[in-house]
């Protein structure tokens, strides 16, 4: 049986040649990438003509981290299959992970019979599930809901005005930022607060924090 081909990108020394032994002694694996950033792992992955099945990819890298390498990784080479493997575990760095096209999400204090199925299901599937990595991807189907409802309510030149309301321009201000007439910023205004159902500029700024348009 073929061996599944694994790529290691982590800055901690001590922790990748600890991860690369461990995989090494399943026979079902190889270990042919070990790199200590993106930025090297990219530089070597462009030069190879042999390419990984699976990276396991830390994100606090220097020079350029893991999301920053996922994105690249997901534009240049769509074939291959990432899976984070990081100390990580707040949800707005999964939600990046995530949509960067990393196909799993583990964090290093999980067993290694997790790690093994992690790998052989985003190899033969595409991509693992946690409980962590379901309750990102429901986050980011609510999201993009929003997003969508957004659209629907709100006029991009609303969504403009919106975000000005939450500095500390006045409406003067705003309206000559965006190249419009005060009167057209009161049109705004009330436009907005009928649509949101607030009656104060603070009302706006609070829905705009509530809905991550700030």
């Amino acid at each position: 049986m073929e061996k599944i081909k694994i790529a290691i990108v982590d800055d901690h020394k001590l922790v990748s040649k600890a991860l690369e032994n461990m995989i090494s002694f399943n026979p079902s694996y190889e270990v042919i990438m070990n790199c200590f950033n993106g930025q090297d792992f990219l530089d070597e992955l462009r030069s190879r003509q042999i390419f990984p099945d699976v990276i396991l990819m830390d994100i606090n890298m220097p020079v350029k981290n893991g999301i920053e390498t996922t994105e690249e990784i997901t534009k240049e080479f769509p074939g291959l299959k990432v899976i984070a493997l990081t100390m990580e575990d707040n949800e707005t760095t999964i939600i990046k992970m995530l949509k960067a096209g990393a196909k799993g999400y583990l964090l290093k204090d999980m067993s290694p019979d997790i790690l093994f199925d992690a790998i052989d299901i985003v190899h033969k599937k595409g991509i693992f599930y946690t409980d962590l990595v379901t309750q990102s991807l429901l986050k980011i189907k609510s999201e993009e809901k929003l997003a969508t409802e957004l659209h629907e309510l709100l006029k991009e030149r609303e969504i403009e005005f919106i975000k000005l309301a939450c500095s500390e321009l006045t409406y003067r201000e705003i309206a000559s930022q965006m190249f419009l007439s005060p009167r057209t910023i009161d049109g705004y205004r009330d436009s907005v607060f009928v649509k949101l159902n607030v009656k104060t500029r603070v009302g706006i700024v609070l829905f705009a924090i509530k809905n991550n348009i700030i």
